[in-house]
């Protein structure tokens, strides 16, 4: 399995193989099939760059950044010091435009689980607050127990192929959620998918999240923030569709520890 970080100094580099899974961090947000995102259309959307990584966050405060845990830990295993992350809210650019903010504190779940990317969530705070604007607002959570059907769209500006670059640009693709029993068949012998998580894609492949969209936001069809990208194997192959974070079911872990 690989996570969706990407590698911001190199653009394009091999995902990092995390235990187990394979998060979709060490690449960085990669959207294949995808289109243009427009001005404002993901206000809540941010960028979760140190200087040699990018991952996606989502917005759910002026002081609160939700994203993949695993992307808040190094290649050896060791958590990475919230200093050294910059947040970006506001631009369609990953590496321009928009507000600008630190990171203070991260607060991870203490049941994550790197070789599986189980519980793969955590809660960044900002040292300096990220105002609404034209162009910057803030996700509403999902219900608490609730579970995303019909389609879901993810938004970030990873890799457009598996082996490609960095998207400039902010793009987005919606795809099917697939059921959990048929996610499971689909990964068995690789990793257990759990309640804790959700898969969607095209049994065909061809659209999907990719390295470096790890963090970033999925939408339910209703609007809300259901998850968060987490892993998968490659990028929009046929047969292994994108896995996410449920969000669901940590509703109240959210609302104790933003």
């Amino acid at each position: 399995m690989v996570s969706k970080v990407a590698a911001a100094a190199l653009l394009a580099l091999p995902a990092l193989t995390m235990g187990g899974a394979i998060p979709r961090e060490e690449a960085s947000i990669l959207i294949v099939g995808g289109s243009p995102a427009s001005a404002g259309q993901f206000p809540y959307i941010v960028t979760v760059t140190t200087d040699s990584t990018i991952c996606g966050g989502v917005l759910i405060g002026a002081n609160t950044v939700l994203t993949a845990s695993h992307c808040t830990f190094n290649q050896d295993g060791s958590q990475t010091s919230p200093s050294v992350y910059t947040i970006r809210a506001g631009s369609l650019q990953w590496q321009s435009g928009g507000t600008i903010s630190k990171v203070s504190s991260i607060t991870r779940r203490s049941d994550y689980n790197p070789d599986t990317t189980d519980n793969d969530v955590a809660i960044l705070h900002l040292s300096s607050a990220i105002a609404e604007s034209t162009n910057i607002g803030y996700a509403t959570l999902t219900a608490a127990g609730s579970d995303p059907s019909g389609s879901i769209t993810v938004a970030g500006w990873g890799l457009t192929s598996e082996n490609g670059s960095l998207s400039a640009d902010l793009r987005y693709v919606s795809v099917p959620v697939i059921d959990r029993a048929e996610c499971a068949a689909d990964y068995s012998g690789i990793n257990a998918i759990t309640d804790n998580m959700f898969c969607a894609g095209l049994q065909q492949g061809g659209k999907d999240s990719c390295s470096g969209d790890s963090g970033g936001p999925v939408l339910a069809e209703d609007g809300t923030l259901a998850g968060v990208v987490s892993w998968g194997v490659g990028c929009a192959r046929a047969g292994y569709p994108g896995v996410y974070t449920r969000l669901a079911n940590y509703i109240d872990w959210i609302n104790q520890n933003a």
